[in-house]
């Protein structure tokens, strides 16, 4: 007769074993009591994509456009600011501009702006790359017209992303000398003010970055008249009538250490007009050269401008310009004065001077 073997329940431990294994083994459901077509349909609607083909590589395309700026923006006029950066041009000729406000308000405005997203607060979302004249015709335009007028509210626009300061003064330059060439003191000009903020390491690497098609020798007239306005743009008012072979002089005198005296003459304040503006800077040109003084025939006179100090033993000149003569006859000591500086108070509170100094009791 066979031995009947005796079977003994598993301990708590071995249950727990078993049980783990089977969960190890069996994979779990993603929801509990959810049926295998339901998880199936939930992974089909996941996957579903509601537009066609051709709608999803138009959108691509748009994007892509969009991000080359390639889409006309109509953007309103509040939306930009046109002084986030300083222009290169520093004069505005108002007949030019009248021309093209004319021209807009018949034709519309045929060549779009170019502008550049900005960060900050506030509804200026944009700041003005290029197309500073024709942003200003049509902000006149609107002004004429009349709040009421919506026709120029807004402006054709084209959004570009340049990458970094330098590439945005470089933009704008490119933009003007191919419209409307810049002269060489506006050149000159924007390539410090672009140096000065950071855009780039000094001006000589700012003319260089900005004009790269320039050549050599245009390249180096520029940085003359950088030169020019570094050292002088404080005190030059008709910088832009200088021409382009006298400005290359002016900058040869200021690397020869001439600017104390440039300032000096400019300071007193006689060049209320190009020409005599020009014949300030000319007079200390020739002390400079120690030309001989030629007696021109006709035109307009140089203006001389003697230095600072006693000339003599009787004339004494200022540093703004004023002419201290003495002289005597017989009725006693007279001090002539002149200059364009002097005034009716300046001499009444002279004459005060004088009798303080006069009636001073005698120690």
């Amino acid at each position: 007769m066979a031995k009947r073997r005796r079977l003994e329940a598993p301990s708590t431990a071995d249950m727990d074993k078993i049980e783990e294994e089977f969960r190890r083994e069996t994979p779990a459901r993603p929801s509990a009591g959810a049926a295998p077509i339901a998880q199936v349909a939930a992974d089909a609607a996941a996957a579903f994509d509601p537009i066609d083909p051709e709608a999803r590589a138009a959108l691509a395309k748009l994007q892509t456009a969009q991000e080359k700026g390639l889409l006309l923006l109509d953007l309103p006029l509040e939306a930009i600011n046109a002084d986030a950066m300083i222009r290169d041009r520093s004069m505005l000729d108002q007949a030019e501009m009248t021309e093209l406000q004319i021209s807009i308000a018949a034709n519309g405005l045929r060549l779009p702006i170019e502008v550049f997203e900005i960060a900050g607060e506030g509804p200026q979302k944009y700041g003005l790359l290029s197309g500073y004249r024709r942003f200003r015709a049509v902000q006149n335009l609107r002004a004429l017209r009349g709040a009421e007028d919506t026709t120029f509210s807004t402006i054709k626009a084209i959004l570009r992303r340049p990458q970094a300061d330098a590439d945005r003064f470089a933009a704008m330059v490119e933009e003007n000398e191919v419209r409307a060439s810049l002269s060489h003191y506006e050149r000159g000009r924007i390539a410090v003010i672009a140096a000065q903020q950071g855009a780039f390491a000094n001006a000589e690497a700012a003319v260089e970055a900005m004009f790269p098609v320039a050549s050599k020798a245009k390249r180096s007239k520029i940085r003359s008249f950088a030169l020019i306005f570094e050292e002088l743009g404080d005190l030059l008012v008709f910088a832009e009538t200088i021409r382009e072979k006298d400005g290359l002089r002016l900058a040869t005198a200021l690397r020869q250490g001439g600017e104390a005296r440039f300032r000096e003459v400019l300071g007193t304040g006689q060049g209320t007009d190009p020409a005599s503006e020009w014949a300030l800077l000319e007079a200390v040109l020739d002390e400079m050269a120690d030309l001989p003084k030629v007696t021109r025939k006709g035109g307009r006179p140089r203006i001389n401008v003697p230095k600072p100090g006693w000339h003599g033993d009787d004339t004494l000149v200022l540093s703004n310009g004023i002419k201290l003569r003495k002289d005597s006859d017989s009725h006693g000591y007279l001090i002539r004065l002149s200059g364009k500086e002097l005034s009716p108070d300046l001499i009444d509170s002279l004459m005060e001077e004088i009798r303080h100094l006069l009636e001073r009791p005698k120690l």
